[in-house]
């Protein structure tokens, strides 16, 4: 059993909106695939990945460094014997030799992508989808069968910035979803104040609303909003500053006793660790957002969850960032608290697979073996093309 071939090329992921803090029409991610000579129906098994929205395309950190590592290495060293399949944790080592520890940012999101295509590789070879492997091994055989999804979205409109907000909060609950998530410090704040109201109108109620501000505030602007916001009773307040700036988290726990959200933008299980131990996050209430496919991969959000385990904070408290199907099988598998969604934003890579259907803001999963790729039509094919596979 061997890795035969790793594919890596730059895809678009390009579009006309923007957070408080970015534009992404500019936007591309890194897509990977790694090839096996392990034959599963007449054909090799090919494990498929791709980086999360937000950040860009990393080809030269994979081209240079990342592949060359893996493809030289011998092949008995990355094979786990006692499963008869791949090793990712052996992968993941070999890919991140010589690499200085600390300092993370770009090389984190291509091993990310990396990472992903290994275990949909995995998953393929034991013929099993990802979410049931990850319970097998790592979750003494429990699961959940529903997993709470909600949808990343509330964006900008200029012009239309109430009218088209509330058009697309109403197309994500006849989608099924019932928590939405919406974008604020993109605006005065007496403007964005009316923009949640205008959404809670459509859901009926502040708990069933998540904001986001992407880091965008300062501690004055962050507790001012807090204050403001305090009534509404919202699902979560989240990334209110630098994703870094431990102490503006904690100051503001403080002072706001809804929940708080972060995370996304922290790319190792250290930066998790810090964030427990510094940030002033509670854990009665407060959610940790870490993005596997930004962050090193799953092979890192497992280390990750040994943290979680030692700072006594349920699983149930962990949402990944990401809107990606691997972060779907990780919270039915691991039995995270839930997973987002990017039903209308980040094509093709958003969302799940075309036969999911969302009931009452949950989610079954399919049991195909893998991540589950090949269920998104449109993307499958995209990764096709991109990464000239057969």
């Amino acid at each position: 059993m061997k890795i035969t071939c790793i594919r890596e090329a730059t895809a678009p992921i390009a579009s006309e909106i923007r957070n408080a803090v970015i534009s992404f029409e500019h936007m591309t991610i890194s897509v990977v695939a790694v090839e096996t000579d392990v034959v599963r129906d007449g054909r090799p098994v090919v494990g498929l990945g791709f980086m999360s929205n937000g950040r860009y395309a990393q080809g030269g950190i994979l081209r240079e460094r990342f592949i060359p590592r893996i493809l030289n290495a011998d092949p008995a060293s990355l094979v786990d014997e006692a499963n008869g399949n791949l090793d990712p944790f052996a992968i993941w080592r070999t890919f991140m030799t010589n690499e200085k520890p600390g300092g993370h940012g770009d090389r984190a999101h291509a091993a990310g992508a990396l990472d992903m295509a290994v275990w949909d590789a995995v998953a393929k070879i034991a013929k099993k989808p990802l979410w049931r492997l990850l319970s097998e091994r790592f979750n003494n055989n429990q699961f959940d069968e529903h997993v709470l999804v909600y949808p990343g979205g509330g964006y900008y409109y200029p012009g239309k910035e109430i009218e088209s907000l509330v058009a697309e909060m109403q197309g994500y609950r006849e989608q099924g979803y019932k928590v939405v998530k919406m974008k604020i410090g993109g605006a005065p704040m007496d403007v964005d104040l009316r923009r949640i109201e205008a959404v809670i109108g459509v859901t009926g109620s502040g708990a069933s609303v998540a904001v986001d501000a992407n880091g965008r505030f300062d501690l004055e602007t962050a507790l001012a909003y807090g204050r403001a916001m305090q009534p509404y009773g919202l699902f979560w307040y989240e990334e209110p500053g630098d994703p870094l700036d431990y102490r503006l988290n904690a100051v503001l726990a403080e002072h706001y006793s809804g929940a708080l959200a972060t995370g996304e933008n922290l790319f190792s299980a250290t930066d998790g660790g810090n964030l427990l131990r510094y940030g002033g996050m509670r854990a009665d209430r407060d959610w940790i957002q870490l993005d596997p496919a930004l962050a090193y991969g799953l092979t890192e959000y497992l280390r990750f969850l040994a943290v979680v385990d030692r700072h006594g904070w349920s699983r149930r408290r962990l949402i990944p960032h990401g809107g990606h199907q691997l972060a779907l099988n990780m919270a039915a598998g691991l039995q995270l608290g839930g997973s987002e969604s990017y039903p209308g934003v980040f094509q093709p890579y958003g969302g799940f697979a075309d036969n999911i259907t969302i009931a009452d803001g949950y989610v079954r999963l399919p049991e195909e073996p893998g991540i589950g790729m090949e269920l998104k039509t449109v993307m499958f094919a995209e990764l096709r093309k991109y990464l000239e596979l057969a």
